[in-house]
């Protein structure tokens, strides 16, 4: 059998050397700052994740600005490590300045993941979002094929006595979950019931439309 040739990206084996050079240098701070032993072998392994849940957030594309902040906070930890060990940091006498930095970086680090892995999740369905569902009144409009009339029309009965305005459609049950978890999460906020008025500007739906809701929801 013949052997597939193996494609060799160059990009990726770019980007492997500047992994490998990147995380030798913060080893090399981090036993220069105090950090004997496996210690300084983890301090890259942290930098590196924030610097790959940062990368996650950013893909995502929600929370930007956090993503963004902690990226950069990760990247400079990485540049100035390289920047550092390339002969303008004396390895046998760190200032102190530096050694509390790198003291310091593990708690940075678990707070930085932390608030990316464990964000607030946006939720399923956005009230400002949520298509405006038709009124009443245009659900009860007729359309110019449904008063066309016909070719032969026959003789109309005598016209009965005008009966009650017809009732509004009901509200869709999917509208009604959506106001629910709206009144929620008001309730979990403020400590209050959502007044109707409140409720109509979060799902942005007619006043007549929001008042049927309110009556579901009490």
């Amino acid at each position: 059998m013949r052997a597939l040739p193996v494609r060799v990206d160059a990009v990726l084996v770019q980007a492997v050397i500047a992994a490998a050079l990147s995380f030798a240098h913060l080893h090399d701070l981090a036993l220069a700052a105090g950090q004997d032993g496996w210690k300084a072998w983890a301090y890259p392994v942290s930098v590196d994740l924030l610097l790959v849940a940062a990368w996650r957030r950013l893909r995502s594309g929600e929370s930007k600005t956090a993503g963004w902040c902690w990226f950069l906070v990760a990247l400079t930890a990485s540049l100035g490590a390289n920047v550092a060990t390339a002969g303008l940091l004396d390895v046998e006498n760190v200032p102190a300045w530096l050694r509390i930095l790198v003291a310091g970086w593990p708690a940075v680090a678990f707070l930085g993941g932390t608030l990316l892995a464990h964000g607030a999740a946006h939720p399923s369905a956005d009230p400002a979002t949520a298509p405006e569902p038709p009124s009443s009144a245009q659900a009860l409009e007729p359309t110019a094929t449904d008063v066309e009339p016909s070719t032969i029309t026959p003789e109309l009965p005598a016209a009965a006595p005008e009966s009650a305005s017809p009732s509004p459609s009901p509200v869709p049950p999917a509208l009604v979950t959506l106001a629910r978890k709206v009144a929620d999460e008001h309730r979990a906020r403020t400590g209050t019931d959502i007044d109707t008025s409140t409720l109509r500007a979060r799902l942005g739906v007619p006043m007549p439309l929001a008042e049927a809701i309110t009556t579901q929801l009490t």
